[in-house]
Protein backbone atom coordinates (compact mmCIF):
# COMPACT_ATOMS: atom_id res chain seq x y z
CA UNK A 1 0.00 0.00 0.00
CA UNK A 2 1.45 3.50 -1.28
CA UNK A 3 1.21 6.38 1.12
CA UNK A 4 1.13 10.22 0.00
CA UNK A 5 2.94 12.87 1.59
CA UNK A 6 5.62 11.75 3.63
CA UNK A 7 8.27 13.29 4.79
CA UNK A 8 11.79 12.20 5.77
CA UNK A 9 15.53 13.42 7.33
CA UNK A 10 17.67 13.05 9.79
CA UNK A 11 17.96 13.58 13.57
CA UNK A 12 21.79 14.86 14.35
CA UNK A 13 23.27 14.66 17.41
CA UNK A 14 25.97 14.43 16.10
CA UNK A 15 27.91 10.88 17.29
CA UNK A 16 31.63 11.26 16.95
CA UNK A 17 33.58 8.34 18.06
CA UNK A 18 35.81 9.64 20.91
CA UNK A 19 39.36 10.18 19.47
CA UNK A 20 38.29 11.34 16.38
CA UNK A 21 39.22 15.08 15.07
CA UNK A 22 36.18 16.88 15.89
CA UNK A 23 36.71 19.43 13.12
CA UNK A 24 36.19 17.22 10.26
CA UNK A 25 33.31 15.59 12.40
CA UNK A 26 31.38 18.59 11.86
CA UNK A 27 32.55 19.09 8.33
CA UNK A 28 31.06 16.15 7.65
CA UNK A 29 27.68 16.41 8.55
CA UNK A 30 27.53 19.83 7.17
CA UNK A 31 28.12 17.27 3.78
CA UNK A 32 25.56 15.28 5.34
CA UNK A 33 23.46 17.57 4.88
CA UNK A 34 24.37 19.03 1.97
CA UNK A 35 24.08 15.37 0.17
CA UNK A 36 20.37 14.62 1.80
CA UNK A 37 19.32 18.05 0.40
CA UNK A 38 20.55 17.22 -2.99
CA UNK A 39 18.58 14.22 -2.71
CA UNK A 40 15.65 15.18 -1.87
CA UNK A 41 15.26 14.78 2.16
CA UNK A 42 12.62 17.40 4.02
CA UNK A 43 14.53 18.02 6.48
CA UNK A 44 17.48 17.88 9.02
CA UNK A 45 17.56 18.01 13.02
CA UNK A 46 20.83 19.20 14.87
CA UNK A 47 21.41 18.72 18.38
CA UNK A 48 22.55 20.48 21.32
CA UNK A 49 24.67 18.95 24.05
CA UNK A 50 27.46 20.76 26.45
CA UNK A 51 29.26 17.28 27.84
CA UNK A 52 30.12 13.43 27.51
CA UNK A 53 32.39 13.87 24.38
CA UNK A 54 30.46 12.54 21.34
CA UNK A 55 27.45 14.73 20.25
CA UNK A 56 29.90 17.76 19.62
CA UNK A 57 27.67 20.51 18.59
CA UNK A 58 26.69 23.04 21.28
CA UNK A 59 24.95 25.44 19.48
CA UNK A 60 22.09 24.34 17.07
CA UNK A 61 21.65 27.86 15.70
CA UNK A 62 25.08 28.43 14.41
CA UNK A 63 25.08 25.22 12.91
CA UNK A 64 21.92 25.52 10.66
CA UNK A 65 23.01 29.48 9.88
CA UNK A 66 26.11 27.74 8.34
CA UNK A 67 24.02 24.57 6.62
CA UNK A 68 21.62 26.87 4.99
CA UNK A 69 23.94 28.77 2.93
CA UNK A 70 24.64 25.06 1.78
CA UNK A 71 21.50 24.17 1.38
CA UNK A 72 18.95 25.05 -1.40
CA UNK A 73 15.60 23.22 0.15
CA UNK A 74 16.00 20.90 3.50
CA UNK A 75 14.74 22.32 6.40
CA UNK A 76 16.42 23.07 9.16
CA UNK A 77 15.79 22.45 12.79
CA UNK A 78 17.26 22.17 16.27
CA UNK A 79 17.15 18.79 17.56
CA UNK A 80 16.27 19.72 20.01
CA UNK A 81 17.11 22.99 21.80
CA UNK A 82 17.05 22.66 25.46
CA UNK A 83 15.07 25.11 26.87
CA UNK A 84 16.35 25.11 30.98
CA UNK A 85 19.38 26.12 29.78
CA UNK A 86 18.34 29.56 28.27
CA UNK A 87 16.32 32.41 28.53
CA UNK A 88 13.10 31.99 26.31
CA UNK A 89 13.36 35.34 25.03
CA UNK A 90 16.76 35.01 23.77
CA UNK A 91 15.88 31.35 22.16
CA UNK A 92 12.82 33.32 20.41
CA UNK A 93 15.06 36.19 19.30
CA UNK A 94 17.60 33.44 17.88
CA UNK A 95 15.32 31.66 15.88
CA UNK A 96 13.16 34.67 14.72
CA UNK A 97 16.22 35.49 12.99
CA UNK A 98 16.92 32.44 11.56
CA UNK A 99 13.63 32.06 10.24
CA UNK A 100 14.32 35.32 8.59
CA UNK A 101 18.24 34.03 7.55
CA UNK A 102 16.77 31.05 5.72
CA UNK A 103 13.69 32.06 4.15
CA UNK A 104 11.60 30.08 6.71
CA UNK A 105 13.25 27.23 6.60
CA UNK A 106 13.81 27.16 9.83
CA UNK A 107 12.08 25.06 12.79
CA UNK A 108 13.07 24.90 16.87
CA UNK A 109 12.90 21.86 18.30
CA UNK A 110 12.46 21.94 22.08
CA UNK A 111 13.14 19.62 25.20
CA UNK A 112 13.87 19.24 28.59
CA UNK A 113 17.87 18.14 27.86
CA UNK A 114 19.29 14.88 27.48
CA UNK A 115 22.22 14.97 29.19
CA UNK A 116 22.54 14.84 32.99
CA UNK A 117 26.49 16.05 33.02
CA UNK A 118 24.99 19.00 31.27
CA UNK A 119 22.67 20.21 33.51
CA UNK A 120 24.64 19.14 36.29
CA UNK A 121 27.28 21.68 35.06
CA UNK A 122 24.78 24.70 34.98
CA UNK A 123 23.89 24.20 38.75
CA UNK A 124 20.25 22.59 37.29
CA UNK A 125 18.54 19.81 39.55
CA UNK A 126 17.39 17.21 36.92
CA UNK A 127 13.84 17.12 38.67
CA UNK A 128 12.81 20.83 37.61
CA UNK A 129 13.94 20.45 33.96
CA UNK A 130 10.63 19.01 32.40
CA UNK A 131 8.96 21.75 34.56
CA UNK A 132 10.94 24.72 33.09
CA UNK A 133 10.68 23.44 29.94
CA UNK A 134 7.21 23.83 29.60
CA UNK A 135 7.35 27.74 31.58
CA UNK A 136 10.07 28.34 28.51
CA UNK A 137 7.43 27.45 25.85
CA UNK A 138 5.18 28.87 27.57
CA UNK A 139 6.46 32.26 27.29
CA UNK A 140 8.21 31.26 23.80
CA UNK A 141 4.72 30.82 22.25
CA UNK A 142 3.34 34.05 24.39
CA UNK A 143 6.31 36.13 22.36
CA UNK A 144 6.19 34.65 19.06
CA UNK A 145 2.26 35.39 18.99
CA UNK A 146 3.34 39.19 19.81
CA UNK A 147 -0.64 40.53 20.72
CA UNK A 148 1.08 41.65 23.74
CA UNK A 149 3.95 42.23 26.06
CA UNK A 150 5.38 39.16 28.02
CA UNK A 151 5.15 39.58 32.03
CA UNK A 152 6.73 36.41 33.52
CA UNK A 153 8.37 35.70 36.96
CA UNK A 154 9.49 32.05 37.85
CA UNK A 155 12.29 31.21 40.39
CA UNK A 156 14.61 30.80 37.01
CA UNK A 157 13.72 33.75 34.79
CA UNK A 158 11.86 36.56 34.38
CA UNK A 159 10.35 38.66 31.55
CA UNK A 160 9.22 42.11 32.14
CA UNK A 161 6.99 43.82 29.14
CA UNK A 162 9.08 41.51 26.81
CA UNK A 163 7.99 41.97 22.80
CA UNK A 164 10.10 40.46 19.88
CA UNK A 165 10.77 43.72 17.80
CA UNK A 166 11.65 41.53 14.78
CA UNK A 167 8.48 39.16 13.82
CA UNK A 168 8.74 35.88 12.19
CA UNK A 169 9.42 35.60 8.56
CA UNK A 170 7.38 32.70 8.76
CA UNK A 171 3.37 33.37 8.88
CA UNK A 172 2.19 33.19 11.56
CA UNK A 173 5.72 31.55 12.57
CA UNK A 174 7.93 28.70 12.21
CA UNK A 175 7.12 25.66 13.35
CA UNK A 176 7.84 24.54 16.97
CA UNK A 177 8.22 20.47 17.66
CA UNK A 178 8.82 18.71 21.29
CA UNK A 179 10.80 15.91 21.66
CA UNK A 180 9.41 12.93 23.01
CA UNK A 181 10.95 9.45 24.69
CA UNK A 182 8.43 7.07 26.54
CA UNK A 183 6.89 9.30 29.52
CA UNK A 184 3.70 11.03 28.80
CA UNK A 185 5.61 14.92 29.31
CA UNK A 186 6.55 15.39 26.00
CA UNK A 187 3.15 14.39 24.15
CA UNK A 188 1.36 16.69 26.94
CA UNK A 189 3.78 19.38 26.40
CA UNK A 190 3.34 19.24 22.60
CA UNK A 191 -0.26 18.80 23.31
CA UNK A 192 -0.55 22.10 25.56
CA UNK A 193 0.26 24.34 22.50
CA UNK A 194 -1.47 22.73 19.77
CA UNK A 195 2.24 21.98 18.24
CA UNK A 196 4.19 19.19 16.36
CA UNK A 197 6.16 16.04 18.25
CA UNK A 198 9.47 14.31 17.19
CA UNK A 199 9.08 10.48 18.84
CA UNK A 200 12.76 9.88 19.78
CA UNK A 201 11.58 6.60 21.42
CA UNK A 202 10.26 5.24 18.71
CA UNK A 203 13.05 2.67 17.73
CA UNK A 204 13.37 1.42 20.94
CA UNK A 205 11.56 -1.77 21.99
CA UNK A 206 7.68 -1.76 22.71
CA UNK A 207 8.34 1.75 20.99
CA UNK A 208 5.91 1.18 17.91
CA UNK A 209 3.38 -0.88 19.74
CA UNK A 210 3.09 2.69 22.37
CA UNK A 211 2.64 5.17 19.18
CA UNK A 212 -1.16 5.00 18.90
CA UNK A 213 -1.84 5.05 23.09
CA UNK A 214 1.83 8.55 22.68
CA UNK A 215 -0.78 10.38 19.96
CA UNK A 216 -3.64 9.76 21.97
CA UNK A 217 -2.29 11.71 25.20
CA UNK A 218 -1.33 14.60 22.49
CA UNK A 219 -5.02 14.84 21.52
CA UNK A 220 -6.58 14.36 25.04
CA UNK A 221 -4.28 17.43 26.27
CA UNK A 222 -4.69 19.67 23.49
CA UNK A 223 -8.51 19.14 23.89
CA UNK A 224 -8.06 20.23 27.58
CA UNK A 225 -6.43 23.64 26.29
CA UNK A 226 -8.65 24.34 23.47
CA UNK A 227 -6.01 23.25 20.82
CA UNK A 228 -5.74 20.84 18.32
CA UNK A 229 -2.60 18.83 17.31
CA UNK A 230 -2.03 17.60 13.55
CA UNK A 231 -0.44 14.29 12.49
CA UNK A 232 1.32 15.81 9.79
CA UNK A 233 3.70 17.59 12.59
CA UNK A 234 4.31 14.55 14.18
CA UNK A 235 7.67 12.84 13.20
CA UNK A 236 8.90 9.58 14.51
CA UNK A 237 12.59 8.94 14.75
CA UNK A 238 13.98 5.81 14.15
CA UNK A 239 17.59 3.94 13.08
CA UNK A 240 18.29 3.36 9.23
CA UNK A 241 20.90 2.07 6.87
CA UNK A 242 20.17 0.66 3.47
CA UNK A 243 22.37 -1.45 0.93
CA UNK A 244 21.88 -3.70 -1.54
CA UNK A 245 20.75 -6.96 0.46
CA UNK A 246 19.79 -7.04 4.12
CA UNK A 247 22.50 -9.53 5.15
CA UNK A 248 25.12 -6.67 3.78
CA UNK A 249 24.04 -3.99 5.48
CA UNK A 250 23.88 -5.81 8.79
CA UNK A 251 27.65 -6.18 7.77
CA UNK A 252 28.32 -2.64 7.25
CA UNK A 253 27.64 -1.27 10.17
CA UNK A 254 28.05 -4.24 12.93
CA UNK A 255 31.13 -3.09 14.34
CA UNK A 256 30.55 0.83 14.23
CA UNK A 257 27.07 -0.25 16.63
CA UNK A 258 28.61 -2.44 19.51
CA UNK A 259 31.52 0.46 19.71
CA UNK A 260 29.33 3.16 19.97
CA UNK A 261 26.59 0.96 22.05
CA UNK A 262 29.99 0.03 24.26
CA UNK A 263 32.37 3.09 24.96
CA UNK A 264 29.54 6.02 24.74
CA UNK A 265 26.00 4.38 25.91
CA UNK A 266 27.38 1.91 28.65
CA UNK A 267 30.88 3.08 29.15
CA UNK A 268 30.13 6.63 29.34
CA UNK A 269 26.47 6.99 30.30
CA UNK A 270 26.09 4.02 32.29
CA UNK A 271 23.47 2.79 31.32
CA UNK A 272 22.93 -1.24 31.40
CA UNK A 273 24.14 -3.62 29.38
CA UNK A 274 21.14 -4.54 26.17
CA UNK A 275 20.09 -8.17 26.19
CA UNK A 276 20.97 -9.08 22.73
CA UNK A 277 24.90 -9.03 21.58
CA UNK A 278 23.03 -8.62 17.88
CA UNK A 279 20.09 -5.34 19.14
CA UNK A 280 20.03 -4.03 15.28
CA UNK A 281 19.49 -7.70 13.92
CA UNK A 282 16.79 -8.48 16.96
CA UNK A 283 15.26 -4.58 16.01
CA UNK A 284 14.60 -5.48 12.07
CA UNK A 285 12.85 -8.79 13.27
CA UNK A 286 10.90 -6.54 15.30
CA UNK A 287 10.34 -3.50 13.05
CA UNK A 288 11.84 -1.17 15.30
CA UNK A 289 14.66 -1.04 13.22
CA UNK A 290 14.91 -0.05 9.30
CA UNK A 291 18.71 -1.63 8.50
CA UNK A 292 18.88 -3.86 5.21
CA UNK A 293 17.63 -3.61 1.45
CA UNK A 294 15.04 -1.14 0.54
CA UNK A 295 11.92 -3.61 0.65
CA UNK A 296 12.72 -3.83 4.37
CA UNK A 297 12.84 -0.23 5.05
CA UNK A 298 9.45 -0.04 2.95
CA UNK A 299 8.07 -2.55 5.03
CA UNK A 300 9.04 -1.30 8.37
CA UNK A 301 7.89 1.98 7.76
CA UNK A 302 4.25 0.68 6.69
CA UNK A 303 3.74 -0.88 10.25
CA UNK A 304 5.14 2.26 11.84
CA UNK A 305 2.28 3.89 10.05
CA UNK A 306 -0.14 1.16 10.78
CA UNK A 307 1.01 1.31 14.61
CA UNK A 308 0.28 4.69 15.02
CA UNK A 309 -3.09 4.10 14.53
CA UNK A 310 -4.21 6.84 11.79
CA UNK A 311 -0.56 7.83 10.73
CA UNK A 312 2.11 10.63 10.91
CA UNK A 313 3.56 13.17 8.95
CA UNK A 314 7.46 12.31 8.97
CA UNK A 315 10.15 9.47 9.39
CA UNK A 316 13.68 10.81 10.94
CA UNK A 317 16.72 8.65 10.84
CA UNK A 318 19.37 9.19 13.46
CA UNK A 319 22.26 9.69 12.05
CA UNK A 320 25.19 7.60 12.54
CA UNK A 321 28.57 6.61 11.34
CA UNK A 322 28.58 3.00 11.92
CA UNK A 323 29.47 2.41 8.71
CA UNK A 324 32.37 4.07 6.86
CA UNK A 325 31.63 7.56 4.49
CA UNK A 326 30.93 6.19 1.51
CA UNK A 327 28.72 3.47 2.57
CA UNK A 328 26.86 6.12 4.57
CA UNK A 329 26.42 8.07 1.58
CA UNK A 330 25.31 5.34 -0.30
CA UNK A 331 22.83 4.40 2.18
CA UNK A 332 21.60 7.99 2.27
CA UNK A 333 21.16 7.36 -1.54
CA UNK A 334 19.57 4.31 -1.81
CA UNK A 335 16.93 5.12 0.55
CA UNK A 336 16.26 8.02 -1.74
CA UNK A 337 16.11 6.33 -4.80
CA UNK A 338 13.94 2.99 -3.71
CA UNK A 339 12.05 3.86 -0.71
CA UNK A 340 11.07 7.53 -0.65
CA UNK A 341 8.86 7.38 -3.93
CA UNK A 342 7.24 4.40 -2.37
CA UNK A 343 5.20 6.97 0.69
CA UNK A 344 5.03 10.36 -1.60
CA UNK A 345 3.13 9.18 -4.38
CA UNK A 346 5.83 10.15 -7.64
CA UNK A 347 5.49 6.11 -8.58
CA UNK A 348 1.65 5.58 -8.99
CA UNK A 349 0.99 7.61 -12.18
CA UNK A 350 4.63 6.44 -13.56
CA UNK A 351 3.67 2.92 -12.55
CA UNK A 352 0.00 3.75 -14.44
CA UNK A 353 1.30 5.30 -17.59
CA UNK A 354 3.52 2.09 -18.22
CA UNK A 355 0.99 -0.21 -17.69
CA UNK A 356 -1.34 1.94 -20.19
CA UNK A 357 1.04 1.36 -22.67
CA UNK A 358 1.90 -1.96 -22.12
CA UNK A 359 -1.79 -3.17 -21.80
CA UNK A 360 -2.76 -0.66 -24.91
CA UNK A 361 0.58 -1.42 -27.28
CA UNK A 362 -1.59 -2.31 -30.51
CA UNK A 363 -4.22 0.07 -30.40
CA UNK A 364 -1.37 3.00 -29.50
CA UNK A 365 0.76 2.17 -31.60
CA UNK A 366 -0.91 0.51 -34.64
CA UNK A 367 -1.18 3.85 -37.02
CA UNK A 368 2.61 4.25 -36.46
CA UNK A 369 3.20 1.42 -38.59
CA UNK A 370 1.16 3.14 -41.87
CA UNK A 371 2.73 6.43 -40.68
CA UNK A 372 6.21 5.31 -41.18
CA UNK A 373 5.33 3.63 -44.29
CA UNK A 374 3.78 7.02 -46.12
CA UNK A 375 7.11 8.86 -44.88
CA UNK A 376 9.11 6.74 -47.67
CA UNK A 377 6.04 6.02 -50.40
CA UNK A 378 4.74 9.70 -50.31
CA UNK A 379 8.53 11.02 -51.18
CA UNK A 380 8.55 8.13 -54.12
CA UNK A 381 11.05 6.39 -52.00
CA UNK A 382 11.64 2.68 -51.60
CA UNK A 383 10.38 1.37 -48.43
CA UNK A 384 13.68 -0.64 -46.73
CA UNK A 385 13.94 -4.48 -47.15
CA UNK A 386 12.87 -5.92 -43.78
CA UNK A 387 10.08 -2.88 -42.70
CA UNK A 388 7.50 -5.02 -42.66
CA UNK A 389 8.80 -7.61 -40.67
CA UNK A 390 10.36 -5.16 -38.06
CA UNK A 391 7.57 -2.78 -37.52
CA UNK A 392 4.74 -5.49 -38.01
CA UNK A 393 6.77 -6.78 -34.83
CA UNK A 394 6.17 -4.08 -33.43
CA UNK A 395 2.55 -3.54 -33.62
CA UNK A 396 1.41 -7.33 -33.38
CA UNK A 397 3.59 -7.28 -29.43
CA UNK A 398 1.45 -8.58 -27.10
CA UNK A 399 0.75 -7.79 -23.58
CA UNK A 400 3.46 -11.02 -22.69
CA UNK A 401 6.47 -9.33 -24.94
CA UNK A 402 5.51 -12.14 -27.58
CA UNK A 403 4.46 -11.53 -31.04
CA UNK A 404 1.33 -12.40 -32.48
CA UNK A 405 3.13 -14.20 -35.72
CA UNK A 406 5.13 -16.11 -32.88
CA UNK A 407 2.17 -17.31 -31.50
CA UNK A 408 0.64 -18.97 -34.21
Amino acid sequence: MAHRGLNFGIFLAPFHRLGENPTLGMARDLELIEWIDHLGFDEAWVGEHHSAGWEIIAAPEIFIAAAAERTKHIKLGSGVTSLPYHNPFMVAQRFVQLDHMTRGRTMLGCGPGALPSDAYMLGIDPVTQRTRMVESLDAITALLKGEEPVTMKTDWFELNKARLHLAPYSDPRFEIAVASTITPFGMMAAGRHGLGVLSIGAGIPGGPEALAGQWKIAEEEAAKHGKTVNRKKWRVVVVMHIAEDTEQALREIHHGERTETATYFQDTLGRPPGRSDDPIRDGVKMGTTLVGSPDVAIKGIERLLELSGGGFGGVMFRAHEWANREQTLRSYELFARYVMPHFQGSMETLYASNAFTRENRREVVGRNVEAVRRAFTDTGREVPKGFEDRTLGIQDVGVDGKSEASKA
